[in-house]
């Protein structure tokens, strides 16, 4: 497996990989691996290209008195579990070399960028559609993969590239969930065992919002309201969010009745977390 650390080495790699015939299918991440971030890594290597990761803690996306600096990082643990997974190369660099001196330019998707976490995290995704874009300008991926925990982020990257015409192939991949339901999260490192357990009130929150519509309900409110309630009685759980929204343009809906999302973020000690269902109507 190749280490790559400048935007030059990773462009080289990228032409052999072409002359060679092969498509080049990219998993972006900010490291820190769990089987989520591995289950995007065997989906690639299942479509038959050559696998390229990047490591990258990305400062642009984290505002003030957020935990940028103390964000979980391993280099040598990731490369490890990328190579147990097929992976042929890792793009590593350094903050330096994908925002030089002098570097200017903001990626902002307006409307998607506005509601849920967009609320809380102001800033938040103008970094990740910026280190997104440039990440697709150097590793010049046919298929880049997303996790569909980080909803809004799929969507804000879907939407990248159909409006800049990138010739990327957006492939989202499924919620990986501990066994206990419990989403996976690099962030879930900074929970206590307390916190841990009580988090899992977000997924059976989930299950619930799930089973109502299954059942038969479509008011939005109601769904809302009995989310809300579930998470707002566990005492160690303090609620940022919690929505039901068109799956397809993130705005609120009353009744349900094409594909929606129930999205919810919450604190649990010093870790923000979030976790969503799809439901349809």
């Amino acid at each position: 497996m190749e280490i790559l650390h400048t935007v030059h080495e990773v462009r080289q790699w990228a032409r052999r990989q072409r002359a060679a015939g092969r498509a080049i299918h990219f998993v972006p991440t900010m490291g820190y691996f769990h089987e989520g971030h591995l289950s995007l890594m065997r989906r690639a290597r299942e479509d038959e290209g050559a696998v390229i990761v990047s490591i990258f803690v990305n400062p642009l996306q984290f505002g003030a008195g957020e935990d940028f600096d103390r964000y979980p990082r391993d280099f040598e643990r990731d490369r490890q579990m990328a190579h147990s997974v097929g992976v042929e190369a890792i793009f590593y660099p350094d903050v330096a070399e994908m925002y030089p001196s002098g570097y200017q330019t903001e990626v902002r998707v307006k409307e998607l960028s506005k509601p849920l976490c967009g609320r809380s995290r102001p800033g938040h995704f103008e970094g990740v559609a910026t280190v997104v874009l440039k990440l697709f300008n150097i590793v010049t991926p046919d298929r880049a993969y997303f996790g569909m925990k980080d909803y809004q982020q799929l969507r804000i990257i879907q939407q990248l590239v159909r409006d800049m015409n990138l010739p990327t192939e957006i492939v989202p991949c499924p919620i990986v969930r501990e066994p206990d339901g419990l989403a996976m999260s690099s962030r879930n490192v900074y929970l206590t065992p307390e916190e841990r357990a009580a988090a899992t009130v977000l997924y059976r929150s989930l299950q619930w919002a799930q089973a109502q519509v299954a059942a038969g309900e479509r008011d939005a409110l109601k769904i809302r309201e009995g989310v809300y309630q579930q998470i707002a009685a566990e005492p160690r759980a303090r609620i940022d969010y919690v929505e039901v929204v068109d799956a397809d343009t993130l705005l609120p809906v009353e009744r349900i009745e094409r594909p929606t999302l129930v999205a919810v973020a919450a604190f649990f000690g010093a870790a923000r977390l979030i976790d969503n269902c799809l439901v349809s109507g």
